[in-house]
């Protein structure tokens, strides 16, 4: 067996330089009883790419949290470059020379990359100034010493999602640290974007630094990892060196069984399709600067038929998710759902009329975090469990039975929602979104962050309201996603409809996408089918 069990081995080539040791971390959340962490050793040898890989709720952005200082351990031990170390914050991690860079981007949109870059550690001229220019010099030496492509004065709104990760790395390296860890970091990046990434974390390992890469992709793993550590609820099961396993056996680590490929081709399409949604002539402008976010953009979506919208982040699909939604103004053009027209409609009255939504945004806009897991399903169902205005406990109990038996949820109907792993909070909405008829779903980066078997649960679900004979429209920047599941795919970039494909006729590549989804290249006049 080429893989095995981490309690069994001592760590590879002693010989090497051990940039971290965690020894022994256990981590319980005292909230729930959850144990997170249990008895987990790790270790990150100088200069290399350890994958640190597992399905959702398996424990290690908890224990990457305790690495940076955001969680305390409740037993075992830190060593940095052998020093026994106490994290408190990452602020201290900083100091340490640990850096993290999230899944989600924390950075502000109205300042510059440079602003961004040196907030809180500002370079200051006659001791109480920000000095602005040293800061842009500073960001931009950075800059091209690695080949970003961003530049220091640009403002962060003007950026793609992969740009805006390259600052998250380059904040960093401005702090000097020599340990990075990466969260899903290609979770919404296009093919090309992604390549950008590895060479970018190539040159990185070149120049001294250690990293560890949070992932669940197989492919990535192989592709750029020296080592890889297994981890399943909570216990590092194992770990091997990358080029000694296979696809297969760490997906099976992973796990704990036998697992296929999620990725299918589109079924046909059903016959008699009604057309469910249409869209006409929509722009939607910017009130302070006049420019179109979405630019006289036209398509239809039809009954027992998936559309996929693909795109990189910044360019349309944000402002698409809403006004089908009812959650943005149209500036000009119509909505007709069901030949009704919906151009002023709301959610509320969007999702009377028969459309349900699974947002991208899950953490925001899909649940309450600090509401329980039962609170947020009854959502939409208030009135069928409720009598003269009281909420009947045996019934909503049952409810909730039922719908997490259905949607394989787990966790209690008591528990908080923020308490919940990525892949049960999205379980829990498509339980409360799709569980009662639907004609038409929007879905929005579906399965964002979640494993191998959240992403397939959910794909299974997509499939079966397709054969229902539900209207699917898929947002997605994940090129793997829309070219499984979508029968006719459209490709926006900066607001406008760039590319249109029939995936049932025309050659559709993941390299001809991601090449519309960068605006290298445009279809001209397109028609709405």
């Amino acid at each position: 067996m080429l893989m095995h069990d981490v309690s069994e081995k001592a760590y590879p080539n002693d010989r090497m330089i051990r940039a971290v040791q965690m020894d022994n971390i256990t981590k319980i959340y005292e909230e729930t009883g959850t144990l997170a962490n249990n008895q987990v050793n790790l270790v990150l040898h100088k200069g290399e790419i350890l994958c640190l890989a597992g399905e959702n709720g398996a424990g290690k952005t908890t224990l990457m949290k305790i690495l940076y200082g955001m969680e305390r351990p409740d037993t075992g031990s830190i060593a940095i470059y052998g020093r026994r170390v106490h994290i408190n914050s990452p602020l201290e991690a900083n100091r340490l020379g640990i850096g993290m860079v999230h899944q989600h981007v924390m950075l502000i949109d109205d300042f510059t990359v440079a602003q961004n870059v040196t907030l809180g550690k500002e370079p200051i001229i006659h001791a109480v100034a920000y000095d602005e220019k040293r800061a842009e010099q500073l960001v931009e030496d950075i800059i091209l010493r690695h080949h970003f492509s961003i530049i220091a004065n640009q403002l962060v709104s003007s950026l793609s999602i992969g740009q805006k990760q390259q600052v998250e790395i380059v904040k960093m390296l401005y702090r000097n640290v020599d340990i990075l860890i990466l969260d899903e970091p290609t979770a919404v990046l296009t093919e090309q974007e992604i390549r950008a990434l590895f060479v970018t974390l190539r040159s990185l390992i070149e120049q001294g630094k250690s990293l560890i890469l949070i992932t669940h992709k197989l492919n990535e793993i192989k592709a750029i990892s020296d080592r890889v550590a297994i981890m399943r609820q909570g216990r590092m099961i194992a770990e091997a060196k990358t080029d000694s396993v296979d696809e297969y056996e760490i997906s099976r680590m992973m796990m704990g069984k036998n697992v296929g490929s999620n990725i299918h081709k589109p079924s046909p399409v059903l016959s008699g399709r009604r057309e469910i949604f249409r869209v006409s002539n929509v722009s939607v402008i910017k009130r302070d600067s006049g420019n179109p976010l979405l630019n006289n953009i036209s398509f239809s979506s039809y009954s027992g038929e998936i559309l996929g919208f693909a795109g990189v982040g910044g360019n349309g699909l944000t402002e698409l998710e809403g006004i089908l939604t009812g959650m943005l103004s149209v500036s000009q053009g119509t909505l007709e759902y069901r030949d009704t027209d919906v151009t002023k409609a709301d959610t509320r009255k969007l999702r009377a009329m028969g459309m349900a939504y699974v947002p991208g945004d899950r953490l925001h806009t899909g649940v309450a975090l600090e509401a329980t897991v039962g609170e947020s399903l009854i959502i939409h169902a208030r009135h069928r469990l409720s009598r003269i205005g009281f909420m009947q406990r045996k019934k909503l109990a049952q409810y909730y039975r039922t719908l997490s038996h259905k949607y394989a949820i787990q966790g209690s109907m008591h528990m908080l929602t923020r308490m919940l792993s990525g892949g049960n909070i999205q379980k829990l909405i498509l339980a409360r979104e799709i569980d009662q008829w639907r004609d038409l779903i929007i879905f929005s980066e579906p399965t964002w962050g979640l494993d191998s078997a959240s992403s397939q649960f959910v794909y299974d679900q997509i499939w079966l309201l397709k054969e229902q004979g539900a209207a699917i429209v898929l947002i997605s920047s994940n090129i793997d996603e829309i070219l499984s599941l979508s029968d006719k795919i459209i490709v926006m970039h900066r607001g406008k409809i760039v590319a249109r494909f029939n995936h049932s006729t025309n050659e559709v590549t993941k390299e001809k996408i991601g090449t519309y989804m960068l605006g290298l290249a445009h279809q001209g006049a397109t028609d709405d089918d």
